[in-house]
């Protein structure tokens, strides 16, 4: 069955209409739930909302027939309970053994490690990402700072309190201990690489220029397999659970019926957030 991207339909076509055995999926219910499923265009989200629409449909239908839930349901939630209920009576999740867990851990084991964690504290010089002129100016400004910072590192606080857009000026320009991932993307990954002690230069980010010092630096460590046993159970249960759950809604779409489009590799997706 060929797929449709809702949107791509040439010449203001009407699509297919998608039927899940004889229950249409209307437009008008996936316009509302694309508002769940955000993508890189609204053709995606068409895509993933009426997706969901048709596992959603698949799996109230088979908790019809299995008297989990009236055909015509009071709310929603009825539905929702009953497809809870259904997947525990129908799907086959084996728990996962301790070797199966061991053999996870020892392949990939820096997943499993601690963040590397650095002591920042910092001065943000605001410039908007548009505003050359104003980027130039500040940039100046940061160089002629670390030129003074550089005779006289103590000063950070004061010229953190006195210059910086940022709220950590309260504090001096403590952002205190950061790991990725907790600040903005650009200045994260030039973090990452800088050794100990006052950068050379301004850093710029979408939001101006930062004048960075690194405190300290705690490397991450690799746990031991009995600190995140349960972590790689879960994970592994996960991933057990989403391939049950893909082979019993391709299984459905084959009994039931499903027009219009197609469940891809991940239609377990919405169930499994």
């Amino acid at each position: 069955m060929q797929m449709i991207e809702i949107e791509q339909i040439p010449g203001g076509a009407t699509p297919p209409p998608i039927r899940v055995g004889e229950t249409a999926i209307g437009e008008a219910d996936i316009a509302h739930e694309m508002q769940y499923h955000p993508a890189s265009s609204a053709g995606e989200a068409q895509l993933q909302a009426a997706r969901a629409l048709v596992v959603r449909e698949l799996l109230r239908r088979r908790a019809v027939e299995r008297g989990l839930v009236a055909d015509v349901a009071a709310d929603e939630g009825d539905n929702e309970a009953a497809i809870a209920v259904l997947l525990e009576q129908e799907l086959d999740v084996p728990e996962p053994a301790e070797a199966d867990c061991r053999r996870f851990y020892d392949a990939d084991p820096a997943r499993f490690s601690e963040p590397t964690r650095l002591a920042v504290r910092h001065i943000l010089l605001p410039a908007a990402p548009d505003d050359a002129e104003a980027r130039d100016a500040q940039y100046r400004q940061g160089v002629s700072l670390l030129e003074t910072l550089q005779t006289v590192p103590e000063r950070l606080t004061e010229f953190a309190q006195r210059y910086s857009a940022c709220p950590s000026k309260d504090e001096g320009g403590e952002l205190g201990w950061l790991a990725s991932g907790q600040t903005v993307a650009e200045l994260d990954r030039a973090l990452q690489h800088l050794p100990e002690g006052l950068h050379e230069r301004p850093l710029a980010s979408r939001y101006g220029w930062h004048l960075v010092s690194i405190d300290a630096r705690a490397e991450g460590r690799q746990l031991p397999f009995e600190a995140v046993v349960e972590r790689v159970r879960h994970t592994l249960r996960e991933q057990a659970t989403r391939r049950a759950l893909r082979h019993y809604l391709l299984a459905l779409e084959a009994e039931i019926g499903v027009e219009g489009i197609e469940l891809d590799d991940d239609a377990a997706g919405s169930l499994m957030q």
